[in-house]
């Protein structure tokens, strides 16, 4: 039977006690914290939530809000999260955790990465019970997505070294903004990620994601350097990032890297903050696309 999270209830009789303190940040003076799990360095008083609207400042200390609380758990065929060249046709445990680092206009999961972790009310599952699920699916892997999984980042990584030892494949579908230290610790247990590469233009960033482009180049370039199987997914929006002389600059990073890499140009539909904004018309999905086999291997069009 599945346990309800008990967050910051520091009794030490409950072998479930979830007051789970995380593992990226520095104490400062008067008990506030500065969270360093990614580029956006949230500094916190007492009772203050990140960015993430996963991490929390508990007296002095930053917890999780989202350790054991996964608030969307499928089985997907790998091809949906979209990875299309790493176990094909297999299908993969997938999970998902409330919150998200960048802030994005268009988000087309927003109900789950805009809201607070407090906002629901899941139940508490331990890594060993969630790994036990996977193997009595069948499935061969287990996907870390739907929102963004590295704020749930000792989650993820405690789940991700029991499926390793239990020769299950670790899959991270991920906006890429991390930092480089706990990015090389997790990497170690990642097998594959579908990694977001929203933009290729600063000022997009910062406008409509409250983030930065580098941190999430490096991520790509490390991940590859260590071996992770790796593939992108722009989501193309009329108006911000669908210009010829930006495609083509994505084309030619990803090619820098690897003219192998799958290259996934999705189709964006209004949604959340961009209602108004128009569905990516098929011509501008084609132009995408034309510009990349100039430069890549594998192009794909997705939300067609």
């Amino acid at each position: 039977m599945l346990k309800k999270a008990l967050f910051y209830k520091n009794t030490k009789k409950s072998k479930d006690f979830l007051c789970h303190k995380n593992s990226h940040f520095s104490g400062l003076k008067n008990k506030i914290v500065q969270c360093q799990l990614c580029p956006q360095f949230c500094i916190l008083k007492i009772g203050e939530i990140g960015k993430c609207r996963a991490r929390k400042n508990n007296n002095g200390e930053l917890y999780s809000l989202t350790y054991g609380k996964p608030v969307s758990i499928n089985i997907d065929p790998i091809e949906k999260k979209p990875i299309y060249h790493f176990l094909p046709r297999t299908f993969s445990f997938s999970i998902g955790m409330a919150g998200c680092n960048l802030a994005c206009g268009w988000c087309q999961n927003w109900s789950l990465s805009q809201k607070d972790a407090e906002e629901f009310d899941a139940d508490y599952i331990r890594p060993e019970e969630l790994i036990k699920n996977v193997l009595k699916s069948g499935c061969p892997s287990v996907s870390y997505t739907y929102s963004e999984p590295l704020v749930s980042y000792e989650y993820v990584m405690d789940s991700a070294k029991l499926a390793r030892k239990k020769g299950l494949k670790n899959i991270l579908v991920t906006n890429g903004f991390v930092n480089k230290e706990p990015f090389e610790k997790i990497a170690k247990y990642i097998d594959a990620m579908n990694i977001d590469l929203k933009s290729f233009n600063e000022k997009t960033y910062s406008k409509f994601c409250n983030a930065k482009l580098a941190p999430v180049l490096e991520t790509i370039k490390s991940a590859y350097k260590k071996g992770i199987h790796i593939e992108i997914t722009t989501l193309i929006i009329p108006g911000i990032n669908d210009s010829s002389d930006e495609l083509e600059k994505i084309a030619k990073f990803i090619s820098s890297v690897d003219e192998s890499i799958p290259w996934h140009i999705s189709r964006f539909f209004p949604c959340y903050k961009m209602e108004n904004k128009e569905i990516t018309p098929k011509s501008t999905l084609e132009n995408a696309y034309k510009i990349g086999k100039k430069y890549l291997k594998n192009v794909y069009l997705g939300n067609i």
